[in-house]
């Protein structure tokens, strides 16, 4: 594996544990995520407009550009999505 890859790397999980970290300091921030994904799946630029939302009601601060998604933030949105995709086929 080549060190640009490794320096990558290294920093998706350093993103991902600081990220993990406020979830578990603010436990409120998976149900209103869950809630706000709920409310527009299917919609256009969904991500864009859920990243929206989860920023203006929580402390997760998603950029409104999707350009401008880390890593951790596309993972997270993806997670949401797979989350109600499975829920939705649930019933």
């Amino acid at each position: 594996m080549s060190s640009a890859n490794e320096i990558n790397k290294g920093r998706v999980i350093n993103e991902l544990r600081q990220f993990i970290k406020k979830l578990l300091q603010d436990p409120s921030i998976v149900p209103t995520s869950l809630e706000v994904a709920r409310a527009h799946s299917g919609q256009p630029n969904s991500a864009e407009v859920i990243a929206r939302e989860i920023s203006s009601l929580t402390s997760v601060k998603i950029p409104d550009d999707i350009a401008d998604f880390s890593d951790a933030d596309r993972l997270y949105l993806e997670v949401l999505k797979e989350v109600i995709d499975e829920e939705q086929a649930m019933y």
